[in-house]
């Protein structure tokens, strides 16, 4: 994948083919023709931790050449200067919106990318876990805007569907995952689609490098659970 502004880089795997829409079929749709070649609007994605914000915001990046990513959970830290000359990308996704909410020079910079990309009929993604009529800004027309922006709303995936969704993925990456080592990673981690995914990361690599399937005595041994856990 091509390198992002400061080193940031999109997930390899962060594309719409990897992504269990289940719920969230519409925002998914919305996403999939912003990222047509002819592709505008701005849009406001929202939804718990874990329900896929990152993956999709990745996904329009990886689908739209000359598109940035800024996850502001990261990059917060460096100043609004980060976004500098993305008002020429061809889409801007920024991630974590809610991490500068009530930071005046921060609003005040995301207010200026909004104004430019809605004069120019470009794209631009904003991700946060709430509305944005929830979060605390302080700059009234920032606020405003990004009430105004389509509302793509993820909803969380239930057990079943985590299952069926790391299977998905799994299955994209040549691996096969029987439904006992999913359900089995389900009552022994955190039941997030974050933490699931990254496990699913670490026993790929193992896998590949062991040429071992995905059987419980392996993904014990690979996760350091001993046989009785």
């Amino acid at each position: 994948m091509k390198q992002m502004p400061l080193g940031v880089r999109l997930q390899d795997r962060a594309v719409f083919e990897s992504f269990h829409a289940v719920g969230s079929g519409q925002a998914v749709d919305w996403l999939q023709s912003l990222a047509q070649p002819q592709g505008s609007g701005i849009g406001w994605v929202q939804g718990p931790a874990g329900s896929g914000k990152s993956h999709l915001l990745q996904a329009v990046c990886a689908r739209v050449p000359g598109s940035g990513y800024f996850p502001l959970r990261e990059l917060a830290a460096l100043g609004p200067d980060v976004l500098e000359g993305s008002e020429s990308l061809a889409c801007v996704c920024i991630d974590d919106v809610g991490v500068v909410a009530g930071d005046r020079a921060w609003e005040s910079a995301l207010f200026r990318l909004y104004v430019e990309q809605d004069a120019r009929r470009g794209r631009l993604l904003l991700a946060a876990d709430s509305p944005a009529t929830l979060l605390p800004f302080g700059l009234r027309d920032l606020a405003s805007r990004l009430a105004a922006a389509t509302a793509c709303v993820l909803q969380p995936l239930d057990e079943d569907q985590q299952r069926e969704a790391l299977r998905l993925r799994a299955q994209l990456r040549g691996l096969e995952l029987p439904d006992d080592t999913a359900l089995w990673l389900q009552r022994r981690f955190a039941r997030d689609m974050d933490t699931l995914l990254a496990l699913l990361d670490t026993l790929d690599v193992a896998s590949l490098a062991q040429q071992r399937r995905l059987t419980l005595p392996f993904i014990r041994e690979v996760l350091g659970q001993p046989p009785g856990a």
